[in-house]
């Protein structure tokens, strides 16, 4: 069960199934979460928004325990999920939601640049595979309010 929840339902298996490579599976595992957030969220107020997305990273952090041995693998994506719930909170579609999933993704993925997701990343254990991406989808939420305000 918990290669089903640390794959995000198999979202993270999806690239290596279709071209022999997990890179890039972090993307995939988000917009499958994206789709799931923004769908539900639209449904929730904001508390019980917040409260999904503590849900998510609790799940995350549960469900790569047993496999920190394997560091953060890049079929592990439940890490992105949870980072993309994070993100999204309070968010309308467009521009708000578009401009943080982006910001999102690019501070999960240019960790350096970002200011605290790559420090987040060096941490150890299974509370590290989750912690940049908490980190990177704080800078999305911040990212989204502001272009949703600025709107």
């Amino acid at each position: 069960m918990h290669r089903v929840f640390a794959s995000w339902f198999g979202t993270g298996l999806l690239l290596r199934r279709l071209r022999g490579s997990d890179a890039g599976s972090g993307t995939v595992g988000s917009l499958f979460a994206a789709a799931m957030a923004f769908l539900a969220f639209q449904a929730l107020a904001w508390p019980l928004q917040i409260a999904s997305a503590v849900a998510m990273v609790a799940l995350s952090v549960a469900s790569v325990r047993p496999l920190a041995a394997e560091g953060d693998a890049s079929w592990i994506v439940v890490d992105e999920a949870a980072g993309t719930f994070i993100a999204l909170i309070g968010l309308g579609l467009w521009p708000g939601a578009v401009v943080a999933f982006v910001v999102f993704r690019l501070a999960d993925i240019f960790k350096g640049f970002f200011p605290g997701v790559g420090a987040a990343d060096r941490m150890e254990g299974a509370l590290a595979v989750t912690a940049d991406d908490v980190v990177a989808g704080l800078y999305g939420l911040a990212a989204g309010h502001v272009v949703q305000w600025l709107v």
